[in-house]
């Protein structure tokens, strides 16, 4: 039996929104039919599907029934546009890296006509929601499709260990070595951040416990580094000015570390989002490195 489209609609927005009333807000109905939709729906699967807490939760059914929403939205925009009817712009939620997010993705994504819930992950994680079904596409370094995806190389983004030349002297002044390593400040940008650590790794010839500031922030990571807060591993096209202009200064010339990265979409979703993945893959022709 075909699942009711506004009970989808509903728990999406709830999933989405994190409670019944921003749903019921967004949804133009009471917070109350948003409720008795949700309780119908969970009575035709029958198994709980929202978590009750601040803010609301999915359970595995839940979540897969929220993108089912999200994908049957895409597919229905898809068939809008092939009968040359006006198409509500479909929301999709996707998982990308904030390397990518803050150097190249965003124009690809503006050149369509979507609406996005983007998740940011690192490169090397971004490729589990996908598996989990918690996004419908994902940015990932992992070149081993997900079950039930396509998966389409895009290039290499170069990244470039920095800092300041006042940093670099108080630091590494007797060079960059294992010892100086362990003690210069590094940034971090969260617990997932593997490829910062497997430069420090390579570099030092042994596995490092600097100290570390703890900065979710990629642009943040540059201003940092400029300042002298600590020294970073940057994406290239964020860090080519200020190395230009002597403000950053490359702590082991030539010791770039290389992460190829690959666009991941559910083959169902094919069709529906090639629009979308032909915009991904010009956008990463022109700034990543080609093979």
């Amino acid at each position: 039996m075909p699942f009711d489209s506004a009970q989808l609609a509903s728990i999406e927005a709830v999933l989405r929104l994190g409670s019944f009333e921003a749903a019921a807000a967004e949804l133009n109905v009471t917070a109350s039919a948003i409720s008795q939709r949700v309780r119908a729906l969970e009575d035709t699967v029958g198994a709980p599907l929202i978590i009750r807490s601040t803010p609301a939760r999915g359970t595995d059914q839940g979540l897969r029934l929220a993108r089912h929403a999200q994908e049957r939205a895409l597919l229905d925009a898809q068939l809008d546009a092939e009968l040359a009817r006006a198409p509500v712009p479909a929301r999709l939620r996707i998982a990308l890296n904030a390397d990518s997010l803050d150097t190249w993705a965003i124009p690809a994504l503006a050149a369509t006509n979507l609406i996005f819930d983007i998740l940011v992950e690192d490169e090397t994680v971004s490729h589990m929601p996908l598996r989990e079904g918690a996004v419908s596409a994902a940015i990932t370094s992992t070149a081993r499709a997900v079950q039930g995806c396509d998966c389409i190389a895009l290039g290499t983004l170069r990244y470039v260990a920095t800092c300041s030349p006042a940093f670099r002297d108080q630091h590494f002044g007797a060079g960059v070595d294992a010892a100086s390593l362990a003690k210069a400040p590094m940034l971090d940008f969260s617990g997932k951040d593997r490829l910062q650590r497997r430069w420090l790794a390579r570099i030092a010839g042994k596995s490092l416990s600097p100290p570390t500031h703890h900065l979710p922030s990629t642009h943040g990571f540059v201003t940092a580094s400029c300042h002298g807060l600590g020294w970073s591993l940057n994406p290239w096209p964020l860090v080519q000015a200020p190395l230009e202009n002597g403000d950053l200064i490359p702590m082991v010339p030539g010791a770039d570390e290389q992460v190829p990265l690959f666009w991941q979409v559910r083959s169902s979703l094919r069709d529906a989002l090639g629009p979308l993945t032909r915009s991904i893959r010009r956008s990463a022709a022109d700034a990543l490195e080609q093979p």
